[in-house]
């Protein structure tokens, strides 16, 4: 069995910060301490570094079909480009088709990531209709694959949305089984008259994609979610939170008791709307849903990160080339393909803007890049922690210098970056899996089929008060 020690470097978890070395044997944590005996182990110094518990993304598109195209990176680029960002696990979104049985889509799932992945990972699975049938496979598909979040697009008419009904009786089979339901919240029958009106009106440049999706149009989604799940009594996960209308929905949801929570992404922390302005098409590079917002919702998102109203980041990674792919759009704003590359500088991006500039503390950090999807997701204790027991998923990171985001180094298959020209503080170094080097020295050493499908367990709602809680 092999034995790394990590030593030197500052531990930081999602409650403390403290210094101290790290014995692995093979894929697991085995002692938090100082001084092991360093014969015939592998040794990786950590001083002046930080050593954080892997990222975990719970949100990717890789190898996904879209608008008659197929994202750009797959299992191997995407999470090749993850590990060089910190990532240590992903979780990626299994896309179903009208009668078409559910293994039979989940398998398509197993294929597209089989032999290629460098970091570990787990599906979550769509729900665009339910009937007996569906209801009938899901306890099968929670034992068998693990799988226990289920998707429901309140968007894309005509493609991937669901109506209300679906939504509904979804909550309670959540409810019932312990999984977690999640949502795109925008209302696609608003989105879809509002965009077959600019059309009409000869509106065809990349901003009317965000013109045809306000924000108000987020929230009242939000809001009817929130309501649905406090009625059925179950659990909901608001995916890509991008403005204070959904934002105030969620906090309302949680203030009443409701197993509200809600997730944003890098993107809506550093961009904003005036990208979509960008002249010769370039806007087109920005283009996702739901949209780029008004600058001053930033900061309203960090709060609600810092308050505890939304609780992880995920990189809503869904990457198309520029060239190729979003020119798809070059006449009409809606046959441009949704999606950005965000994988690999999701972690950065949130220390950067966040710890670097005194908005979070290291401890939130964690706790919104990983632990708390651990959490939400069934992975704890295993992922998302430095523990006697747990994973070694480790992140060594050097918080004393500073890097440009580009194209041009980037690890992702992509002919753009969206945060091109970005100056963040902190770097990632070494990232192991199970106690495995994937990234060593910022070199990718890692071997695509190395990763592991990850089943997952059953929602807990480490919200709801305790039995001593509920007698006061």
């Amino acid at each position: 069995m092999n034995t790394t020690i990590i030593k030197n470097g500052t531990i930081v978890t999602a409650s403390e910060t403290y210094e101290a070395d790290i014995l692995i044997k093979g894929e697991t944590i085995v002692q938090i301490g100082r001084e092991f005996p360093e014969e015939g182990a592998d040794v990786i110094d950590a001083a002046g570094r930080y050593v954080f518990p892997g990222g975990i993304d719970p949100h990717t598109h890789l190898e996904m079909p879209f608008g008659g195209t197929v994202t750009r990176d797959d299992f191997e680029t995407g999470t090749i480009a993850a590990a060089h960002g910190g990532t240590t696990m992903v979780i990626d979104f299994c896309l179903t088709g009208k009668d078409k049985p559910l293994e039979e889509s989940i398998q398509e799932w197993h294929d597209k990531s089989k032999d290629k992945a460098v970091v570990d990972y787990s599906f979550h699975l769509m729900i665009g209709e339910m009937n007996e049938t569906v209801l009938n496979q899901l306890p099968g598909i929670i034992e068998e694959h693990g799988i226990t979040s289920f998707k429901v697009f309140m968007a894309y008419k005509n493609v991937f949305q669901a109506d209300d009904e679906t939504l509904f009786e979804t909550l309670l089979a959540a409810k019932d089984l312990g999984a977690l339901v999640m949502v795109h919240a925008e209302n696609g029958d608003v989105i879809h008259y509002l965009t077959e009106k600019a059309l009409a009106e000869g509106k065809t440049e990349p901003i009317y994609h965000a013109l045809t999706r306000p924000p108000e149009i987020e929230g009242e989604a939000t809001g009817r979610a929130a309501q649905l799940t406090a009625l059925a009594d179950s659990q909901l996960y608001v995916v890509h939170v991008s403005c204070q209308e959904a934002v105030e929905k969620i906090a309302d949801a949680r203030r009443k008791g409701a197993a509200v929570f809600g997730e944003t992404c890098p993107q809506y922390l550093a961009l904003d709307q005036t990208y979509m302005e960008k002249p010769n098409f370039e806007g087109a590079k920005y283009v996702w849903s739901p949209p780029l917002r008004d600058k001053k919702n930033q900061e309203l998102l960090w709060k609600a990160i810092q308050s505890g109203d939304l609780q992880t980041i995920g990189s809503d990674q869904c990457s198309f080339d520029f060239h190729g792919q979003k020119d798809l759009g070059i006449d009409d704003f809606t046959k441009i393909p949704n999606g950005g590359p965000m994988i690999e500088d999701r972690f950065s991006i949130i220390y950067s803007e966040g710890v670097a500039k005194g908005r979070i503390s290291l401890q939130k950090f964690v706790e919104i890049t990983s632990a708390r999807a651990a959490q939400l997701f069934g992975l704890s204790p295993q992922k998302g922690a430095i523990a006697v027991g747990s994973d070694a998923d480790l992140v060594i990171f050097n918080p004393g210098v500073t890097r440009t985001i580009s194209v041009d180094t980037h690890h992702m298959a992509v002919d753009y970056n969206a945060f091109e020209g970005m100056e963040v503080q902190g770097e990632v170094e070494t990232v192991l899996v199970r106690g495995k080097a994937v990234v060593r020295n910022k070199e990718t050493v890692g071997k695509p089929g190395s990763g592991r499908y990850m089943k997952r367990k059953t929602f807990q709602n480490l919200n709801a008060p305790t039995k001593a809680e509920t007698l006061i």
